[in-house]
């Protein structure tokens, strides 16, 4: 039945087919490649899928190059090299050319590497065909689950960059963020420039990496033939595809650019609040082209920047605002001190707009003593600093009307309670003689003070306190206790706000014991001390302002200090009046004063005569030895009465009204100052 069934068909007669029109009706061209030689012949379909006419075509595989482009081309050449030199039979490789009407197809070339009796390759023979339909699909599939990936990269380096963004309190972090590792690289840019509009120009701000700015492009104006320029002007943003797009749109900047082998930009207007406010430019040198995805992210990523950018520049104007005002608030001016060296530092918090209350100081007192005062207001805003600027007033003023400290802390403590306000402040004031080096401390729930000694060790002092300002008056407990220290040559005290020593977590007595340390190692001049301490301050950051105060107290080799003598007269005791003048007439002998001593002697009988016959109550006679520029004796006489002296003409018999012009005449200088409760009437005579 099979020899039946064979017979009754009957095979074509070109059959078996020849092997070209089994190529040709498959769409394969075949070639053979003489490699002694360098000819490529190729059969007709070859020509077809080469889309070549073969008047075109000089047999030389070169000429290929012009449907073959240079990338497919290396890629051929690498898979025939690495045949070759495996000492493979076969090789077979995908690529593109480009056909006649520009547009790119994939085609499939496998060979057969005929080789001599010594294995030296001498021919290749093999097949050409077109792979459109073959790879249609699954490219299309490849090509959307890359451009899926990218976009996914693309749009994650987006999510980092704004997350990182979310921390920049400055323009500066904000250029950080962008230059750091997950700014530029991450975007696949080869650098990045970045621009910001001030008055009608554009201030380039940042540049990665250095040097991808062009020069004389530091500051241009916005009407200038720039891609910045452009995008800030248009409200657009600009996407530059090719080297020769970038050359023929923006020719004075391409030929500073040619060296960074840019093949394509984005550039991105930075709006924020419907207005400009800057550029940025990602300069590419891996890519041409596009894609509408990543147009979008770009586009989003450049509001997220601006938005960033806004907000950092409102927090450093807010800044600059709050800083300017608490600076108004404290002293312009630190008054200088004979005998001691100050300094006085203020850091402000963190926060922007919120300012805090923190102060210090530095009050000039009677008989050449000075108050220092390092205080805070609970609270951080403008509310806390207006409060502050008042009660510093307040207190300068209790102070220098002569008060003792601890009436002083007390009737600031009641003008806090009365003002329209619920605030309290903590404080410490610290009165210091610095002629005695005697200093006597009033605190009120504020941290202790530190002294350094002139070895270089430094101790916390423990100061027994009262309520804070505010809130004794509210309980009724004004009684503020007075703490005495000894301040010797060569020791510094140390006030600082709770900012300097308190940490979020961490115990505020760990942070005094860490202040000690630092003290400790810190550098022995008080400027520069401070200048340290301060700088330990930003460092650290924190959301609290910081206010400090050192007050060093010179050693003896720089400021001899005098002596000091007081005396307590009450009317009607001739006894304590005796005393009186021999404590005066010693103090004059002993410091060297003999030329001058009746006129001393007669100028001190009559301030204390007038203060026990003018006023009630008894006098203090106070004899001070003042060492400075030169020598001085002081003599000041301290009664109850606020009633100040006044001179009187006595006419020609009388006795009464003299003695004021005899102190005006007799002494080099007099005046009177306001004691608390009372007053103070006090001389001066130069010394030999």
């Amino acid at each position: 039945m099979a020899d039946r069934g064979a017979s009754a068909l009957s095979l074509p007669e070109d059959w078996p087919a020849h092997p070209d029109p089994i190529l040709a009706l498959n769409r394969m061209g075949s070639f053979d490649w003489d490699l002694d030689v360098g000819l490529f012949h190729m059969d007709a379909q070859a020509f077809e899928v080469f889309d070549l006419l073969p008047e075109e075509y000089d047999g030389r595989p070169e000429t290929l190059a012009v449907r073959v482009p240079p990338p497919e081309a290396a890629r051929l050449d690498a898979a025939v090299a690495r045949a070759i030199k495996d000492g493979s039979e076969n090789y077979g490789a995908y690529f593109r050319i480009r056909c006649r009407d520009g547009t790119m197809r994939w085609t499939h070339t496998q060979g057969y590497i005929r080789r001599d009796d010594t294995g030296r390759p001498r021919r290749v023979v093999g097949i050409v065909r077109d792979a459109t339909e073959e790879l249609a699909d699954s490219a299309a599939r490849s090509l959307r689950a890359a451009q899926d990936e990218a976009f996914r990269q693309q749009t994650g380096v987006v999510q980092v960059i704004s997350a990182a963004l979310a921390h920049a309190r400055s323009v500066q972090d904000v250029i950080d963020v962008l230059k750091d590792t997950h700014g530029i690289r991450h975007l696949g840019a080869a650098s990045l420039v970045m621009g910001l509009v001030e008055a009608g120009r554009i201030r380039l701000v940042a540049e990665g990496p250095a040097g991808a700015s062009v020069p004389g492009t530091r500051i241009t104006r916005i009407d200038e033939p720039y891609p910045m320029s452009e995008v800030v002007r248009t409200l657009s943003p600009r996407f530059i595809e090719s080297p020769e797009e970038f050359a023929g749109g923006y020719p004075i900047l391409w030929p500073h650019l040619t060296g960074l082998r840019i093949t394509s930009a984005a550039y991105l207007p930075l709006i924020a609040q419907a207005r400009p406010i800057g550029a940025m430019g990602l300069l590419y040198d891996d890519r041409r082209g596009f894609s509408a995805e990543e147009r979008a992210v770009l586009v989003a990523l450049g509001s997220s920047i601006a938005q960033s950018l806004m907000r950092a520049m409102l927090y450093e104007q807010d800044k600059d605002l709050a800083q300017g005002l608490q600076q108004a608030m404290l002293p312009r001016t630190i008054p200088s001190v004979p005998g001691a060296d100050v300094a006085v530092r203020y850091r402000s918090a963190a926060l922007g707009r919120d300012i805090g209350g923190d102060w210090y100081d530095l009050i000039p007192l009677p008989g050449g003593r000075v108050g220092a005062v390092i205080g805070d207001v609970q609270g951080h805003d403008t509310h806390a600093a207006a409060v502050m600027g008042q009660l510093r007033i307040v207190l300068r003023a209790y102070a220098a009307e002569g008060h003792p400290p601890a009436t002083v802390m007390a009737r600031a403590s009641v003008f806090l309670h009365e003002l329209d306000t619920d605030r309290f402040a903590t404080c410490l004031y610290a009165e210091a003689d610095l002629s005695t080096g005697v200093v006597q401390v009033v605190r009120a729930g504020h941290i202790d003070p530190l002294v350094r000694h002139d070895d270089g060790s430094c101790a916390r002092v423990g100061v027994e306190g009262g309520l804070p300002l505010g809130l004794s008056a509210e309980f009724g407990r004004l009684e503020y206790p007075v703490a005495t220290l000894e301040l010797d040559p060569g020791h510094t005290l140390l006030l600082c706000t709770d900012g300097l020593v308190e940490q979020p977590g961490a115990d505020l007595d760990d942070g005094m014991r860490g202040l000690v340390a630092l003290v400790c190692d810190g550098p022995r001049e008080v400027r520069d001390l401070a200048d340290r301490l301060i700088q330990l301050a930003e460092e650290r950051g924190g959301d609290d302002d910081v206010a400090l105060l050192l007050l060093h107290r010179r050693g003896r080799e720089a400021t001899r200090a005098g002596g000091r003598l007081r005396q307590h007269v009450a009317p009607g005791d001739p006894e304590a009046l005796t005393q009186a003048r021999h404590m005066i007439q010693a103090a004059v002998r002993a410091w060297g004063a003999h030329e001058l001593a009746d006129e001393i002697e007669l100028v001190a009988g009559e301030l204390i005569t007038n203060a026990l016959m003018h006023t009630e109550g008894s006098a203090i006679v106070t004899l001070r030895a003042l060492d400075g520029g030169d020598r001085r004796l002081r003599i000041e006489v301290e009664d109850g009465s606020s009633a100040l002296p006044r001179r009187r003409d006595a006419g020609e018999t009388g006795v009464s009204g003299r003695g004021l012009v005899l102190v005006e005449r007799l002494s080099d200088s007099w005046g009177v100052e306001a004691r608390g409760g009372g007053k103070a009437v006090w001389c001066e005579f130069r010394l030999p």
